[in-house]
């Protein structure tokens, strides 16, 4: 009752009583509060762990998905480039990727992934992005082998444009392509374009090819448009339709090998 009256009265000894035993307390509950800051401490490093974790392999999977975009837009802008060959209007090609370089020092070829499976046949013309590079040689089921421009064996029926003149461009195994079967009257300048002429059927006409950059003891010398063995992706120039021009390719592709 006297409590109830005067709750102070007994509050003195109650709280001086308590005094006295907060340092049992303190040293009864001090494993306790360890155990529990422990188990915090344990459970945020599980949880940091797990974060890390987490982003670890958030930016494995964002460098994985960067490399294949790279890839992508490479492949991209190899296939944009294709655009700048202006294909004639009743020309159908096969767009391909080049998966290998089979030449050597005296033969220039490149592997293309395509063949008899994607209707290739030898003798077609071969497109880089800013013109033509080749011929197909060689035709497996699903690759063929292409003889560059640049292979001392490849001969190509051409336009000297401006001097409106035809010759014969031939690789040289070099760089550079030379012009021959010219008249010796004709006057051929640096910057004329060469193009092929389509004689015989073998190619179509007006495919670009490069431009005369030399002059070498009166003969000129051509840089080709695209370089061979820069190219991602590659177009084959479809042959015609017309039985007697497609023998006529046949031929000559025999005869030019």
């Amino acid at each position: 009752m006297s409590s109830l009256i005067s709750p102070t009265l007994w509050g003195g000894p109650r709280m001086a009583t308590i005094d006295a035993l907060t340092p049992a307390i303190e040293f009864v509950g001090a494993p306790f509060r360890m155990m529990t800051e422990t188990i915090s401490d344990a459970s945020g490093l599980t949880k940091i762990r797990a974060e890390n974790a987490r982003l670890k392999a958030e930016n494995k999977q964002l460098h994985e998905w960067y490399q294949t975009a790279m890839l992508l837009r490479s492949e991209n802008q190899s296939l944009k480039d294709l655009l700048n060959v202006i294909p004639e209007p009743d020309q159908s090609y096969i767009t391909t990727r080049v998966i290998g370089d089979s030449g050597s020092s005296f033969v220039k070829t490149v592997l293309i992934e395509a063949g008899q499976d994607n209707a290739v046949e030898e003798g077609q013309a071969v497109l880089g992005s800013q013109g033509m590079i080749g011929r197909v040689i060689e035709v497996g089921k699903r690759a063929s082998r292409v003889l560059l421009l640049n292979d001392i064996n490849s001969h190509v029926p051409v336009v000297v444009e401006g001097a409106n003149q035809r010759a014969v461009l031939s690789g040289t195994n070099e760089d550079l392509l030379v012009l021959i079967h010219l008249p010796p009257d004709v006057l051929v300048e640096k910057g004329s374009r060469i193009i092929t002429s389509g004689s015989g059927g073998l190619f179509p006409t007006g495919l670009p090819i490069g431009e005369v950059t030399e002059i070498k003891n009166g003969v000129p010398m051509v840089s080709m448009y695209s370089d061979p063995y820069g190219a991602g992706y590659v177009q084959i120039v479809e042959k015609p339709q017309d039985p007697n021009v497609r023998q006529s390719i046949k031929t000559l592709t025999t005869g030019s090998e």
